[in-house]
């Protein structure tokens, strides 16, 4: 099916941004509904770019959003609760209410961001909802809606809030004390991510399916900020808390004005994100390698940071 307009709910979000601006370099008409659009500056300049203020979660309102659009991205998502019922409202019943709006405006094609490894006997909340998520995108594909799933693993680039989250932290820490140091990761390039969801809305093979998508290395949760810390030149020593200890920290920071842990984060890593088979051939590239990636935004680019990465890159 051809498509030339897309609406992106979610999309002034960290992978939505992304989004928007490759849909926006392809020429594609975006409507980008959003509840704080001074917010998406960088968006509202696009030129095939429309971001207003809407609420999302009022049917009304999602109907008018995606009317006269040919596709539907739905990427809205959140790693921590503000208040009780957050990931269900979220991620379950957000995606409902986008398959009830395009089924009334008679709109076919719906992309849909879920999680790796969700499920509905999860041991987090997070993962439960997100499967709950999937089966409302589900009953869309049984409905006649050309669906496609994605389900990424950590998501990095230059606005992440997990390998910058841990650059900022060395950077002001003498120490580093580790929560589940043994989780294992396969981070994916956010504008890989981005890429696929755009390959996908034309391409046939992709309807009614879901796919893993995962970089090219495993790591453990250690290793990576081992990796940071050395790219940053930054001695710090990393104090790796065991299974109780890291349950206890979770539930300690969960008190802080900043959410950088939760109960139910711990409970997701303890399952190892990684992807279960190769990346996607269907999309016809290779995801990038964060080695490669993550020096040109962890590092300022100055020519004195510069420098520093021909450093790290000869390992002296």
């Amino acid at each position: 099916m051809k498509v030339s307009s897309v609406c992106v709910i979610g999309g002034t979000g960290f992978l939505g941004s992304h989004v928007v601006r490759q849909l926006a370099a392809r020429g594609l008409r975006v409507r980008v509904p959003t509840r704080r659009r001074e917010r998406a500056k960088a968006l509202i300049v696009l030129p095939t770019v429309d971001v207003f203020n809407a609420d999302v979660h009022h049917p009304a309102t999602l109907e008018r959003a995606i009317q006269d659009c040919d596709a539907v991205i739905s990427l809205v998502g959140i790693l921590h609760e503000t208040r009780a019922g957050d990931f269900a409202r979220i991620h379950t019943e957000l995606p409902r209410k986008i398959v009830d709006a395009c089924r009334k405006a008679g709109l076919r094609r719906l992309l849909h961001v879920s999680a790796l490894k969700v499920a509905h006997d999860a041991p987090s909340a997070y993962l439960r909802s997100k499967a709950e998520g999937e089966q409302q995108i589900r009953v869309a594909e049984a409905g006649g809606i050309r669906t496609t799933i994605f389900r990424p693993s950590v998501i990095f680039g230059p606005e992440d809030r997990f390998l910058n989250m841990f650059a900022q932290l060395a950077q002001k820490l003498p120490a580093i004390v580790l929560a589940c140091p043994k989780a294992i990761f396969q981070p994916v390039y956010v504008e890989d991510v981005a890429r696929a969801l755009l390959d996908s809305l034309e391409l046939s093979q992709t309807y009614g399916r879901s796919f893993e998508l995962c970089g090219p290395k495993t790591y453990t949760l250690q290793e990576l900020v081992k990796y940071v810390c050395r790219l940053l030149r930054l001695e710090r020593p990393i104090l790796p808390l065991n299974d109780e200890m890291s349950h206890l920290l979770a539930w300690i920071m969960e008190w802080s004005p900043v959410k950088l842990l939760s109960r139910d984060n711990y409970h997701s890593m303890k399952i190892a994100n990684r992807c279960d088979c190769p990346f996607p051939t269907v999309f016809n590239f290779q995801p990038s390698a964060l080695e490669a990636v993550v020096p040109t935004y962890l590092l300022d680019i100055t020519p004195r940071a510069r420098y520093r990465w021909f450093r790290f890159r000869a390992r002296h």
